[in-house]
């Protein structure tokens, strides 16, 4: 990628430096810098009335066309907003799965009707969505997916069980994968629908973590129902949807990641500076050799983002979840490595009191197993990409 700035991205960087300044010094500077990995919870409310702000001053969905509430900004001006969010320590998005993922799905595959009901009112902020995905007994083998929606008059009804919702208690709207067709073969029959989270029929139950907060949640569908109209692509048609909403997932988000775990690496050199670790030459390698990491994936974010633009996928886009889960899980350890023995100690105050730091490394302790585990990502990457051989199946 060709990285260099006109003055009219220069002019474009000034005008979000001094916004987020602005705002993140003045009325909103209790959310600066809150609601990252492991800190979820913290101040929602104060967060979403942070979402609504950056959607009245049309800061989000900065890329789509301005009818739908975007900019018609080009891809490095994206980069940019991304490059000066984190440099103000902006706070953890609450609308980041209606951006990052719903959105660009129904721009590529939605019908003209979808994209005028729904895009303008994520790029407002007005409507969070969350993501029903994942299943007991289909996490990293989404294919086997059970959770079934069978058409009544005008209206899909839905059964079954979602798991590992993130965010799914705050949400408006979930997009949800439901076979549609239980005869056909295991990547068909299925498809993309969208339902709305605020009707009978479901139950949504936290799921307590390690750091003692409930991101993720089980969600039990028992009847919800939506529109009929609420299918994007065709009926029967969703596991084709379903893997672009992944290819957004693998580049624009991840780009997004790449600048909040260069914050914490950021935190973790300051202290170990702080504390005199940094005399270590061990400690000093291991943090020369994740910063080296981090700008790998940086440039392979970049690169993905740029095949998208193009309408493709890369084999440096299917390679980005195992990269980054690694090495986030890696920071953790590094957080808690710098901390020394006062790591292993919780604050002292009520409760379940942890540092950030170990707030870190409890967090990262999922990474890879979330979004794919590890082992599934390597099949699917020996499979996929590199044309091996399947594994054996067990009869």
């Amino acid at each position: 990628m060709d990285l260099s700035y006109s003055p009219e991205d220069e002019a474009f960087r000034h005008d979000a430096r001094a916004w987020l300044t602005d705002r993140l010094e003045g009325p909103f500077a209790a959310v600066r810098g809150r609601g990252g990995p492991g800190d979820e919870h913290s101040l929602f409310e104060e967060r979403r009335a942070w979402e609504l702000e950056l959607g009245r001053h049309r800061w989000t969905c900065l890329t789509w066309p301005e009818e739908y509430g975007g900019r018609d900004a080009s891809l490095l001006r994206q980069v940019i907003f991304y490059e000066e969010y984190a440099r103000a320590r902006g706070p953890g998005r609450v609308g980041l799965i209606g951006e990052g993922l719903i959105g660009p799905t129904i721009l590529h595959f939605g019908s003209d009707e979808q994209r005028r009901r729904f895009l303008p009112r994520i790029a407002s902020g007005e409507e969070l969505w969350c993501q029903g995905y994942s299943e007991p007994n289909a996490g990293s083998d989404l294919a086997a997916l059970a959770t079934r929606a069978e058409l009544d008059g005008d209206e899909w009804v839905i059964h079954g069980q979602k798991v590992w919702t993130s965010l799914a208690h705050w949400a408006d709207w979930c997009f949800v994968l439901a076979r549609t067709d239980r005869s056909a073969p295991r990547h068909r029959g299925i498809s993309y629908l969208l339902v709305p989270m605020g009707g009978p029929g479901i139950e949504i139950r936290p799921i307590v973590q390690l750091t003692g907060d409930s991101e993720f949640n089980e969600v039990f569908f028992d009847g919800a129902r939506t529109a009929a109209g609420n299918v994007v692509g065709e009926v029967n048609g969703g596991w084709r949807v379903a893997m672009g909403t992944l290819a957004f997932e693998r580049g624009a988000l991840t780009l997004g990641q790449q600048l909040s775990f260069t914050q914490e690496w950021e935190a973790i050199a300051a202290s170990a500076r702080a504390g005199g670790s940094v005399a270590d030459p061990a400690v000093r390698q291991e943090l020369a050799a994740t910063w080296a990491r981090l700008q790998i994936m940086r440039y392979n974010a970049l690169r993905s983002l740029t095949a998208l633009g193009r309408g493709e996928t890369t084999r440096e886009t299917s390679v980005s979840k195992l990269f980054w889960a690694g090495l986030h899980r890696d920071l953790g350890e590094l957080a808690l490595r710098v901390a020394g023995a006062a790591g292993a100690v919780g604050g002292g105050g009520e409760g379940y009191d942890l540092t950030d730091a170990q707030r870190l490394f409890l967090f990262t302790r999922a990474d890879t197993i979330y979004g794919g585990s590890d082992e599934i990502q390597r099949n699917v990457i020996g499979e996929r990409v590199l044309g091996l051989p399947p594994e054996p199946k067990v009869v």
